[in-house]
C-alpha cells in the first residue's frame, strides 16, 4: 500500500505547499516557485492560503459532496481510535467517512450501558451504532501475544468483523462491516518479586490502540 499525505500551511510571505517530503515555498512576490503558472497564479491571489486553500483542496481531493456536506457515497472506510474508561475513548473515521468524536458503550437500543456489547459513536456529523459482539469475545478469549514474567510486561491482540447496525443525520441508512484489531501492551507491578497478574492490580503503564478497515454503503 502507498500512503501519502498532502498538508497546507503559510509561511510569512503567503503560503507554502507541502507534498510528501517536499516543500514548495514561495517567494518576496507571494509566488511558488518551481511549478506551474496556475498555481502561481492562484498562490499570488491567496487561494491556497487559510481557509481557500482548505476549500480548494478539499474539492480536489473529496470532491463537492465531501466539501458541502452532502451524504457520502460509501466504499472503503478506516477507523482508528483509543480505548477509554468504560468503554469511551476518542475516535477517527477517514475514508468514505471523514469524522472524529467519541464513543460509547449501549445496548442494540443505542441507550447508554456499560455493560453493552453495542458501541455508539457520537461524530460531529452525526452518529453510528455497531455491533460488538464478536470482538468483544475474541477479547476475553484473548492470549497474551507475549509475556515477560520477569518484568511483568506483555501484549495481546484480537481481531474481529465488527458490523455497523445503523446511523442518524448525515449517515442515515449507513450499513457495513469492518475488521477491527484491539491492541494492548501493559506493564504490571511487582508484589514480593512476583509478577501481579490479578485483575484488580493497577498497571504500571499501559498502551491501548483500535484499528479497523472495512467498506460502507449508505
Amino acid at each position: 500500500m502507498v500512503r501519502w499525505f498532502l498538508g497546507l500551511g503559510r509561511n510569512i510571505f503567503g503560503c507554502q505547499l507541502f507534498l510528501g517530503s517536499r516543500i514548495l515555498r514561495v517567494n518576496e512576490k507571494g509566488y511558488l516557485m518551481k511549478t506551474s503558472r496556475s498555481i502561481r497564479s492562484l498562490c499570488a491571489v491567496g487561494l491556497l492560503s487559510g481557509l481557500g486553500a482548505a476549500v480548494l483542496v478539499g474539492g480536489l481531493l473529496f470532491g463537492n459532496g465531501a466539501a458541502l456536506g452532502q451524504t457520502p457515497s460509501g466504499g472503503a472506510v478506516q477507523v482508528w481510535g483509543t480505548p477509554g474508561n468504560n468503554g469511551g475513548g476518542p475516535v477517527l473515521f477517514t475514508g468514505a467517512v471523514a469524522d472524529s468524536g467519541k464513543s460509547a458503550s449501549v445496548n442494540s437500543s443505542a441507550k447508554p450501558d456499560k455493560k453493552g456489547n453495542y458501541k455508539l459513536f457520537t461524530l460531529k456529523k452525526g452518529t453510528i451504532l455497531i455491533n460488538g459482539t464478536q470482538i468483544n469475545a475474541a477479547l476475553n478469549n484473548a492470549s497474551p501475544t507475549e509475556f515477560n514474567s520477569t518484568t511483568c510486561s506483555g501484549s495481546f491482540t484480537a481481531t474481529a468483523p465488527v458490523p455497523i447496525v445503523s446511523g442518524t443525520k448525515l449517515y442515515a441508512g449507513i450499513s457495513g462491516t469492518v475488521n477491527v484489531t484491539v491492541t494492548f501492551a501493559v506493564v504490571l507491578p511487582l508484589t514480593k518479586g512476583t509478577c501481579n497478574m490479578n485483575t484488580n492490580a493497577n498497571p504500571i503503564a499501559q498502551y491501548g490502540s483500535i484499528a479497523g478497515t472495512g467498506t460502507v454503503s449508505f
